[in-house]
């Protein structure tokens, strides 16, 4: 959904080897779901993949999700109908209120406590966000960064081996680099 060579060229310069592949690799490290666009169009161009993502996770196995990749663990849109992967309870909510849609632009992130995706990256450092929609996690467990953007949201969640973020590391420069890095060591 948009973004997958922008993704593949900031993994390989944060040192790993990718292939962009339509479906699920079985003998992969790791799985990064990156993404633009609408939720539904998300779930429905995923089709048939969706379960073998929610294999791939109930089998431990790393998963980074970026924007829509985040989005689409949680069990619902009020974006679209379609159920997402419901990996994280919650629903993933619309900005309300009179701020500019959609949220464009450098915003400060600050992660939870020992958030090992965000080891060695300051609070508050800027990464990109695009993005009109944002997760609201049933647990707030699941929560591993906010940003304020009139409301604070939950840009980053985390649980086991499943790592997420809002915003688009690819697209943030060196802090950006620094977490695909940290990811890329999830799944040493």
């Amino acid at each position: 959904m948009g973004n997958l060579r922008s993704v593949a060229k900031a993994l390989e310069k944060a040192g790993a080897a990718v292939d962009v592949v339509e479906d699920v690799p079985a003998g992969a490290d790791g799985l990064v779901v990156p993404g633009q666009g609408h939720f539904g169009s998300c779930v429905a161009n995923l089709g048939s993949r969706v379960n073998d993502i929610a294999r791939w996770i109930e089998d431990g196995k790393p998963y980074l999700g970026i924007c829509l990749g985040l989005q689409v663990l949680f069990a619902s849109s009020e974006e679209a109908a379609a159920p997402g992967l419901g990996v994280l309870p919650g629903t993933v909510r619309r900005f309300a209120g009179d701020r500019k849609i959609p949220h464009i632009g450098w915003n400060e992130v600050v992660p939870g406590q020992t958030q090992p995706i965000f080891e060695g990256i300051r609070a508050r450092t800027r990464f990109y966000f695009v993005h009109s929609y944002y997760p609201d996690p049933a647990d707030a467990g699941d929560i591993a960064a906010t940003t304020d953007y009139g409301v604070e949201f939950a840009c980053a969640a985390a649980r086991d081996n499943v790592v997420a973020t809002q915003f688009h590391p690819e697209k943030s420069a060196d802090p950006g680099i620094a977490l695909l890095r940290n990811f890329i060591g999830m799944c040493a």
